[in-house]
């Protein structure tokens, strides 16, 4: 298992994007979401999605899929 970044985005939608992809089954998870948040420039840092390299291709069609 190799983790991949699936894409980069706010806090908040990089949990949101997390819990979509754990509801599939897939596991997921969120790098650098609490970054910077001492000196305030949490909201300038985007966070990253990392999914295994095998899920990759799921990843992306989750949550590219229309709600």
């Amino acid at each position: 298992m190799a983790l991949i970044e699936l894409g980069r985005f706010d806090r908040m939608e990089a949990h949101m994007v997390r819990a979509k992809l754990e509801a599939a089954g897939l596991h997921a998870f969120v790098f650098d979401g609490e970054a910077s948040i001492a000196d305030g420039s949490q909201f300038l840092i985007p966070a990253r999605v990392m999914v295994d390299d095998e899920d990759l291709a799921e990843a992306r069609a989750i949550i590219d899929a229309p709600a």
